[in-house]
């Protein structure tokens, strides 16, 4: 049985033209949700069952390719009984007091791998609520007992006399009909769509090419503009000669601001000849010498001193002391753009009385504001259209896109689609922080770490997005991957220094802190195997001992990869596992060094254990999606500044993962009944250590800085 509190559901009523309206909260478990300090939920997600018989949600999550239009109403269709497809979700309207997620500082975002696992009871409990509604009114119609009468296929059957009614003819009086104390959620044995690989809601669209994403959008008159922004961070426009651009055919209008120049024409044809036709002289401003020692060298220096523990067990200088063995070493990580498929881009038409906008984004009601304090405008004079996104990876979440198109369209009559070249979006994106670690470690007489140090500096995404989630000196991205470790570890302390880059601008990156955490502690582990003359699985698998899920993990992707089978000269296999986003991961990556010391991922074997498994082929998609981005990072993945210049500019300079350069990807899905975890980023975390301990394993060197360098894996003679 489930209780229905008023802390769930806080709106039940008639939905215009006379159907059934349930407001309820997305938020996590209920225990999650008290321990963040939330002690009462509003409604921030709407299901509306029409007389027409339609089920429509209207939920402040997103779509960008990781199946949360399919798996969410997967939970609504299990409990109401009625077909997947019978079920559409619409784009919530920005609102973050109405759709505002508390469990993500009351952010109407998507982010953090956390919808399905902020859905996974709230829209049972939804479902099963409008199920034993509908129920009861069909009883009240026929003077039944409703213990008689069943639900099926979006009907109420009475099962002794046979007499039916659609879902559609009992909703309006569904609307009247009291909620109820508790309902009856189904048990996983009665599932018969929650678990199984249904077809994705939003398939076909994206084969047909019907799916609307933000860049396709094309208002009436609409104009394109695109942009060059100061090459330098901070830097301004001198002047600009815009003789030649405007001579080109097509060319409208040239847009000026402080710190860049738009063309505006009539197709992106236009507008990027008239671009390149420009000529600007920039002043760079104070970051016109920025190297990457300016930034690296501050990082290095603050590791070398205290920072607030985010974890503290035990007493790790004592047992350091006392340790057979020490082992130490520094980890650096780079900056990383987030290059995805769609390029930033944003369509506004500014009125004097009101502003609107079509975009794809994470955080819909941060567009809002952003929009109207931008335009000057008051906040319920900005429409927002939300649309599909072509890959988010976290930098939907930042609105310096929309700012600009506001600010552009502030000075074009009429509609303007905003696009960003691939080089804009690369030399102008937000990107993960550079990080810098020192780690150290005391084993015991039979290797067996009994101490382990870890400090790190680095830039907070949280501190600048979420400021009330930066205290003293942390906040949960930063740190997760770091701290709670899987393995039984005596004495552990873990230091985070604050340390935000000159010049460069931050932000969320697909698996966020884990992404560099994940890298530095599981390729520590491995030295620490090595240190030991261990074989690294073994020595994980000696540590898990309190914790079976971990254990599990690991031991299925070590069987699946063969692991301990005999591989040729130069070939290895290599290591990670993981606990974050509320779910276990293991992986073993398969990699062969060139005598060049060119490096392919050969195959990667996963295991997940992801709680209760919504669907299957979405858990396997995720994975593999985010193991080739992963990868991409491991091999290619980075962004380097010279002169205050970023100096990678498009996919030949930042290159991303060919399919002739893709491995075999195998995903083997530990079944489990706890709640779902998370699955968006998962994968990329896992991936990179994976790919270093097997590079170690084929060659003998420990990379401790990525990219993979390939130069220092070049074969001698």
């Amino acid at each position: 049985m489930s209780g229905i509190s008023r802390r769930r559901f806080l709106q039940v009523g008639a939905a215009a033209g006379g159907g059934l309206l349930l407001g309820l909260s997305l938020a996590l478990v209920q225990d999650e949700a008290e321990a963040a300090g939330v002690e009462a939920f509003a409604p921030n997600a709407f299901i509306r069952i029409g007389t027409d018989g339609s089920i429509v949600l209207t939920m402040p999550y997103v779509e960008m390719g990781q199946g949360t239009y399919t798996a969410i109403p997967m939970l609504i269709a299990e409990e109401l009984e009625v077909a997947l497809d019978q079920i559409r979700l619409e784009h919530a309207p920005p609102n973050a007091k109405l759709y505002g997620n508390p469990l993500l500082g009351g952010e109407q975002a998507t982010g953090n791998s956390n919808a399905v696992r902020a859905s996974w009871q709230p829209l049972r409990e939804a479902g099963a609520t409008a199920r034993t509604m509908l129920i009861a009114a069909a009883a009240k119609r026929w003077s039944v007992d409703p213990a008689s009468c069943r639900a099926q296929n979006a009907e109420v059957l009475h099962v002794p006399s046979g007499r039916w009614a659609t879902y559609g003819e009992l909703a309006a009086d569904a609307a009247g009909v009291p909620v109820p104390d508790h309902v009856e959620l189904k048990r996983p044995e009665a599932f018969t769509l929650i678990g199984t690989p249904a077809r994705r809601l939003d398939l076909s669209g994206k084969v047909n090419g019907t799916a609307v994403y933000g860049i396709d959008a094309r208002p009436p008159g609409v104009k394109i503009a695109t942009l060059a922004q100061s090459p330098v961070f901070g830097g301004r426009v001198k002047s600009v000669d815009d003789a030649a651009a405007r001579a080109v055919n097509g060319v409208r209008q040239i847009v000026r601001l402080d710190d860049a120049v738009a063309v505006v024409g009539d197709h992106m044809g236009a507008a990027k000849k008239g671009l390149e036709a420009l000529k600007i002289e920039w002043d760079d401003g104070p970051h016109a010498s920025l190297g990457m020692d300016g930034i690296v060298a501050p990082l290095e220096q603050a590791t070398l001193h205290p920072g607030p523990v985010a974890q503290n067990i035990g007493d790790v200088d004592a047992a350091l002391a006392g340790a057979s063995t020490k082992v130490e070493a520094t980890y650096q990580l780079p900056f990383l753009a987030h290059a995805a498929m769609e390029p930033m881009n944003c369509t506004v038409h500014v009125r004097r009385d009101g502003c609107e906008i079509w975009v794809g984004s994470q955080a819909l009601a941060r567009v809002q504001a952003a929009a109207a304090n931008t335009a000057g405008l008051p906040l319920d004079s900005v429409v927002v259209h939300n649309h599909l996104i072509g890959g988010g990876f976290g930098r939907r979440l930042e609105v310096d896109g929309v700012i600009r198109a506001v600010q552009m369209a502030s000075q074009v009559d009429g509609p303007v689609k905003v696009v960003w070249t691939r080089e804009e979006d690369i030399q102008h994106d937000m990107y993960r922080p550079y990080w810098y670690d020192r780690l150290s470690a005391g084993l015991d007489a039979n290797g067996r770490p009994v101490a382990w140090n870890h400090r790190f500096a680095g830039s907070s995404v949280i501190a600048r997005y979420l400021p009330p989630g930066f205290k003293d000196g942390l906040d949960p991205d930063t740190t997760e991957g770091a701290i709670d470790l899987v393995y039984a570890l005596p004495n552990l302390r873990v230091e985070y220094v604050q340390v935000e880059p000159p010049g460069i601008p931050t932000a969320f990156w697909r698996s966020v802190g884990p992404s560099h955490n994940v890298f530095v502690t599981e390729s520590f582990m491995d030295e620490l195997a090595a240190a030991a003359k261990q074989d690294p699985v073994a020595y994980r698998l000696a540590l898990l001992e309190e914790n079976p899920r971990a254990k599990a993990v690991l031991a299925l992707a070590a069987e699946k990869a063969g692991w301990g089978q005999e591989l040729p000269p130069r070939i290895g296999r290599g290591v990670s596992l993981q606990h974050v986003f509320a779910t276990y991961a293991a992986q073993v990556a398969e990699v062969e060094v060139a005598k060049d010391g060119a490096v392919r991922v050969r195959r990667v074997v996963c295991a997940v254990d992801c709680g209760t498994v919504v669907n299957p082929d979405i858990v396997r998609a995720q994975m593999e999606s985010a193991v080739i981005f992963g990868i991409t990072a491991a091999l290619h993945g980075e962004i380097t500044l010279k002169d205050g210049r970023v100096q990678q500019s498009n996919l030949d300079s930042y290159p991303i993962l060919r399919m002739n350069e893709a491995p075999e990807i195998e995903v083997h899905i530990v079944q489990d009944s706890e709640p779902p975890g998370g699955m968006g980023e998962v994968g990329t975390s896992a991936i990179t250590p994976a790919v270093a301990n097997a590079i170690f394993a084929a060659t003998g060197q420990r990379l401790r800085k990525m990219p993979v360098d390939t130069a220092a894996l070049k074969q001698p003679g």
